[in-house]
């Protein structure tokens, strides 16, 4: 399971404390937390095709 929100912030997904650490309970039993530090590869690859059309765009004029 992968997630661009922080566990503290869970609890404004949820909202409610309660359900919100018994969630978080259950999935973090027997897991392994990898914390990613760094620029989304989806995000990449969208802001390299919003650049390609902005040039297209740029040289059709």
């Amino acid at each position: 399971m992968t997630t661009n929100k922080s566990l503290p912030k869970w609890n404004k997904i949820f909202g409610n404390p309660v359900i919100t650490n018994a969630i978080l309970d259950r999935l973090l039993h027997h897991s392994h937390i990898v914390n990613i530090v760094g620029p989304s590869y989806r995000t990449k690859d969208v802001l390299e095709k919003l650049e390609e059309s902005k040039k297209k765009e740029y040289d059709a004029t």
